[in-house]
């Protein structure tokens, strides 16, 4: 019986075909990137989750429905905008079929803006397009909203969530004026586009 020589080079191989170990390495690099970016994208989830960046709580406040008109945050006296000690500016709304009360709200332009809506009825959506302001508005719960508005203009608020025959009318808009423009007023003062 003849022996085997291991030791001596194995024959060139064809032309295009690549070795072995040259795969295997390919193979191995590409598995250690998609591990790493694995790695990191599960890194960002973790991060973002317990900074509660990605997902933040949700406003849990509820308020009943049925008499929410009565009194406190959003009786009828207290919708529409108010600047706050701060210099923020709080806007309160109300969605119902098939309309938001005000209809049109108006506020400074660089202020920083907070939307707290409630709805009467239904599930209701609040969308500035362009924006970052999307959220759905539920009954029983007070949905809460924060954005700055860099420039002035007008923006169509749609109602984006389906909620009647009605849905396709209900839209209400934001005015958002230069400072200079916008009234002053005290904490306890509110104000609408119609008011103006």
């Amino acid at each position: 019986m003849a022996e085997i020589d291991t030791k001596s080079p194995s024959p060139p191989l064809p032309d295009g075909i690549i070795p072995e170990e040259a795969i295997t390495r390919a193979e191995n690099r590409w598995l250690a990137i998609m591990l790493g970016m694995l790695g990191v994208m599960i890194a960002v989830i973790v991060v973002t989750g317990v900074s509660n960046s990605l997902h933040p709580p949700s406003n849990v406040e509820t308020i009943d429905p049925v008499t929410l008109h009565l009194g406190g945050e959003f009786a009828e006296n207290n919708l529409g905008t108010a600047v706050d000690p701060d210099a923020s500016v709080t806007v309160r709304l109300i969605a119902e079929q098939y309309a938001f009360v005000p209809d049109c709200t108006r506020i400074p332009v660089g202020a920083p803006v907070k939307f707290r809506l409630t709805s009467t009825d239904v599930i209701h959506g609040f969308l500035l397009p362009a924006t970052n302001v999307n959220t759905m508005v539920v009954p029983g719960f007070i949905a809460e909203v924060r954005t700055t508005f860099s420039r002035p203009g007008v923006y169509n608020m749609p109602c984006n969530e389906f909620c009647g025959y009605g849905h396709h009318g209900m839209s209400a808009r934001v005015e958002v004026v230069p400072s200079e423009q916008f009234p002053p007023q005290d904490a306890a003062e509110r104000t609408s586009c119609a008011k103006q």
